[in-house]
């Protein structure tokens, strides 16, 4: 099970990582075969922030059982044996690292910035002007309203045998019937006929 996502003659490996300190961390990285271990430490501390050589890898088979540390940066990764499917811990060895204690799982560890009224009403831009501005901007287009009797004289422009193109959806046909349906409410309905067997009706009166 371990191998079954290696490829014959494939110089990678994929491993699952995750980290001491850092309880939510866990990803698959790729490594290559014949990198040497210290090449795998600063690839991994561009994900987890585990300064090199603070960093103490472990290596875990896939029922998790260790199987030893990669304590020599200079051998190949390779040398080690992982498999896919194998699991590395990255163990930060730092007791003043910045991942230590929690810091980087649990937010309420972190001191928040804090901001007075004054200061945050003096700011070019932020969130409250800039939804005054959305208010604004919607009051606006209210008032600029298509008049009631828009669609009826948009529908006496529409005649029976006309094509036309739905939206959404982008599909075309021909118009069928223009007019009032009774029980439909007010207003004018339009029946399309689609070009493409879609839709519950051919479009005409009856089926509006």
């Amino acid at each position: 099970m371990a191998s079954r996502l290696q490829l014959g003659g494939d110089k990678t490996v994929l491993l699952r990582v995750t980290h001491s300190n850092i309880k939510g961390f866990s990803s698959e990285v790729r490594f290559d075969l014949e990198m040497s271990v210290e090449v795998a430490k600063e690839q991994l501390w561009k994900k987890c922030g585990t300064l090199v050589d603070s960093m103490l890898l472990v290596l875990y088979d896939n029922a998790g059982s260790k199987i030893c540390d990669l304590s020599d940066n200079a051998r190949p990764l390779g040398f080690y044996s992982p498999l896919n499917g194998y699991h590395i811990k990255v163990i930060d060895q730092d007791p003043s690292s910045v991942s230590s204690g929690g810091w980087l799982d649990d937010t309420s560890l972190v001191e928040k910035y804090k901001i007075s009224e004054e200061a945050y009403n003096k700011l070019n831009s932020n969130f409250r002007k800039f939804k005054e501005k959305m208010l604004s901007q919607n009051a606006m287009t209210h008032e600029k309203k298509l008049p009631e009797n828009y669609v009826d004289d948009l529908c006496k422009s529409i005649k029976v045998g006309d094509r036309c193109e739905v939206e959404p959806g982008e599909k075309r046909g021909v118009v069928k019937f223009v007019g009032k349906v009774e029980n439909r409410g007010p207003g004018f309905r339009i029946g399309i006929q689609l070009d493409e067997p879609l839709g519950k009706h051919d479009g005409i009166k009856g089926s509006v």
